[in-house]
């Protein structure tokens, strides 16, 4: 009896690499957790938001309150998966990033021999303006253009702010107070919080912000070539 031996040959599959999702994007899954705050007299008339089982690691380095939200699932690089949530930036990725200069897509450094790269949406900025303050963090050369494609807020030929120096200015967040329900948001500003400000111990922050100083206007392009050059 002869045997019928059948050959197979393993099929190559290339499969594509998943889009690069920018590390301080909010995905699904990572939702904000239980509200648990409270109001701790510090004075007369005076209070302190906190929570009833406050971590050290809620407060920023300025010691203001932030609000918590949960970490979803990490790959084998530590990087975060899930399903992105595009126009939401994950309240302590983006202190993280930000608090650190790093980059708002890879997270590592961000800093340039030319200075920090920040991006900006067309007509958002005014450049004559001599208080420019931005919650975005900084993108490192490599992901400038990615970070102009994937951002919801900027095109695809967004401003360039190259700065020299970029110090902390305060936060972005709602103050709280005594209301109907208890412990509730009070108080909705309409801008950042600068850093000092009386409102800051009631406050809970959602996003860092910085002020642009020592900076310069460029395209994109011009960017990248004047890069080129000095690396």
């Amino acid at each position: 009896m002869t045997h019928t031996v059948f050959s197979r040959t393993r099929e190559n599959i290339v499969r594509p690499e998943p889009p690069l999702v920018p590390f301080v994007v909010q995905r699904e899954g990572e939702e904000a957790a239980p509200d648990n705050l409270m109001l701790t007299m510090i004075g007369p008339g005076r209070y302190r938001l906190r929570y009833a089982d406050e971590d050290p690691r809620d407060r920023d380095l300025r010691g203001v309150l932030w609000a918590r939200c949960a970490f979803g699932p990490v790959d084998d690089l530590g990087k975060p998966t899930g399903q992105p949530q595009w126009r939401m930036m994950h309240p302590l990725r983006q202190r993280g990033t930000m608090q650190a200069l790093r980059c708002q897509v890879c997270a590592e450094r961000a800093r340039t021999p030319l200075g920090f790269v920040f991006l900006a949406g067309p007509g958002t900025v005014d450049p004559e303006d001599p208080m420019i303050l931005t919650n975005q963090p900084p993108v490192c050369p490599r992901h400038a253009r990615l970070a102009a494609e994937l951002c919801p807020h900027l095109t695809r030929d967004p401003m360039v702010l190259l700065a020299q120096s970029a110090p902390m200015y305060g936060v972005n967040g709602v103050g709280y107070g005594w209301g109907d329900q208890g412990v509730q948001v009070v108080q909705r500003p309409e801008g950042p919080i600068p850093y000092g400000h009386e409102l800051l111990p009631t406050v809970l922050a959602s996003q860092m912000v910085r002020r642009l100083s020592s900076f310069r206007l460029v395209g994109l392009d011009e960017l990248l070539w004047e890069l080129e050059r000095v690396t």
